[in-house]
């Protein structure tokens, strides 16, 4: 058996099917591209990439890996105008650290930029493009509708030769910015608007982020693509459904050139996620406008977002997995997303104790001057992951929410007169409540059994388990409470997507923590037992300012 065929086999067995993979065996299969795969990743580099491209990203990677097969990351640097060396770098680390490693350098579409230059006078020497210089108000115009077919330009049949000359002199500075364009001279009634001699080439003076000042002309999108997956020698052209209107350009290019390879562009849906927004446009104007704290905010779609919030790579890649390759549009819900971080968290992560909403309870019969060290599991069902101290004293705190004057059978927490297990620690029992000014509870005296230290006690019942930090060693942390940036499902669809954000999409408080969180690296990741998901922050916490991003509650507060 034939190595290509060995991958193949080793390919279905190991990765469900879809489409495209049907496609790309069945092209090997029949011998097509030599037997090669070859896919590629051409982000623009004019924002930052959002949970869609990871998609994309996971599925031209993970292709390439399952076929033992190059992958290119290619930047689409054509529009000067919106794009930068921070998009561009921002690209590369998602890339990384969702744990995908791309073929050689990173390319650009402006490392072609004499090739596309030249492929464009061949097609003029073919009399498939000409120089027009109709207004680009009259292009749009005479364009015509899906009813009404297009009027030709003036100058679509315009010798050879003088579109040549001025094309040249397009590419020399001779003409302002938006003088001309080239065109492709195809056909003004198709049907399909885009092959109604589509600009192939435009006139902008604007720095480029690589090339500098050399080319005040940039070829047009369609055009460039098509070409550079051809010179990167890429079989697979792998894009979402929008671009399925663009397939008959980027075949008409290639048909119509001297290319060296004949890549096929194959269209799949894009990942569309309910409560959040994909479009870069609206991704930036929350970033300009300072609804959202940059392009990392963990409310953001962003990669980089979800990375900063706790998101694990892993999580990311399942939740790709479960969405599924398809040619139809759909919906996914968020917590398709939410429930992929949490089963990965949930399996990886160590265990601490945090106490969001803390008030002091003390333990009139321990003495004031003993400490103890009890031990804690860091994973419940992980014994490989080992054991933690902590530090217990007379004065702790206790979660606010865990403490009742009175409550039915069904409250499995603390109330006055009955008792609780302190997780990891002993039973005790609510004696008295100290109230504020405002009659709420500012202190608990309580009791404790030193007869419970890992063992129940005897005869008597106690009604749950609750978690605690020690007073005296907890350490204060500052602790961001994020939730889902809208509380719509569908924030596009509204005139004004502002009008859906969500006022109580973050929520920053003080609450008190292990002494061993302080230790953490930056993106270290835990679950606060009985609180959700929480990463130490990336770029803020230290040891002597902890700082603190939920992640994920420990369970769907969206659906009831």
């Amino acid at each position: 058996m034939s190595e290509t065929n060995s991958t193949e086999k080793n390919t279905e067995n190991s990765t469900p099917t879809n489409f495209i993979r049907n496609k790309i065996n069945q092209d090997l299969a029949e011998g097509k591209n030599d037997g090669r795969v070859h896919t590629r990743f051409p982000p623009e580099p004019n924002g930052y990439l959002h949970v869609g491209h990871a998609k994309s990203i996971c599925l031209n990677f993970g292709i390439a890996e399952d076929y033992q097969a190059p992958c290119n990351l290619r930047f689409d640097d054509t529009n000067p105008a919106k794009e930068s060396e921070e998009f561009a770098r921002s690209i590369e680390d998602d890339v990384r650290w969702l744990g995908f490693k791309w073929e050689g350098e990173v390319r650009h579409s402006s490392d072609y930029f004499d090739e596309l230059y030249n492929f464009a006078e061949e097609l003029i020497y073919k009399d498939l493009a000409y120089v027009d210089e109709q207004p680009a108000e009259d292009i749009a115009k005479n364009r015509g509708n899906f009813q009404t077919p297009g009027k030709e330009s003036p100058y679509r049949n315009r010798p050879v030769e003088e579109s040549l000359e001025q094309f040249r002199k397009m590419k020399a500075g001779e003409y302002a910015d938006g003088q001309m364009v080239l065109r492709a001279k195809i056909d003004m009634s198709h049907p399909n608007m885009l092959m109604r001699d589509p600009v192939l080439y435009r006139i902008r003076r604007l720095h480029h982020i690589r090339t500098g000042d050399e080319w005040c002309i940039y070829p047009m999108y369609d055009f460039t693509h098509c070409i550079s997956d051809a010179l990167e020698g890429i079989t697979h052209s792998l894009c979402t459904l929008e671009f399925e209107v663009n397939r008959p350009l980027y075949d008409w290019v290639l048909d119509n050139i001297d290319a060296p390879a004949r890549p096929q562009q194959i269209e799949f849906s894009r990942l569309n996620l309910a409560y959040t927004i994909t479009s870069k446009r609206k991704l930036t104007q929350l970033v300009e406008s300072g609804k959202v704290d940059g392009w990392d905010d963990p409310r953001m779609p962003t990669i980089a977002g979800m990375r900063r919030r706790g998101y694990t790579p892993q999580s990311i890649r399942d939740f790709c997995k479960a969405v599924g390759i398809s040619k139809v549009n759909s919906v996914s819900d968020m917590t398709l997303l939410e429930d992929a971080v949490r089963n990965h968290l949930n399996d990886t992560v160590e265990r601490r104790m945090a106490v969001l909403d803390p008030i002091k309870v003390i333990i009139t019969n321990y003495p004031e001057e003993k400490e103890e060290t009890v031990q804690g599991k860091n994973h419940p069902k992980d014994d490989d992951m080992g054991t933690r101290d902590l530090p217990f004293t007379r004065e702790l705190y206790i979660d606010r929410a865990d403490y009742r004057e009175s409550a039915n059978k069904k409250y499995k927490r603390l109330v006055k007169d009955g008792e609780v297990r302190l997780r990891n620690a002993y039973v005790i029992r609510a004696d008295e409540a100290i109230l504020d000014e405002n009659g709420d509870v500012k202190e608990l005296h309580c009791t404790y059994d030193p007869e419970t230290l890992g063992k129940n006690p005897e005869g008597r019942k106690v009604r749950g388990v609750i978690h605690w930090v020690s007073a005296k060693y907890a350490k204060e942390a500052t602790v961001r409470l994020y939730d889902r940036l809208f509380n719509v499902p569908n924030p596009g669809a509204m005139d004004d997507f502002n009008e859906a954000l969500n006022p109580e999409s973050l929520t920053v408080i003080k609450a008190m923590v292990e002494p061993s969180v302080a230790d953490a690296e930056p993106e270290t990741r835990f679950q606060f037992e009985r609180e959700g998901y929480f990463t130490t922050d990336r770029y803020e916490h230290s040891a002597d300012n902890i700082v603190l991003n939920r992640t994920v509650t420990l369970r769907d507060s969206w659906n009831g």
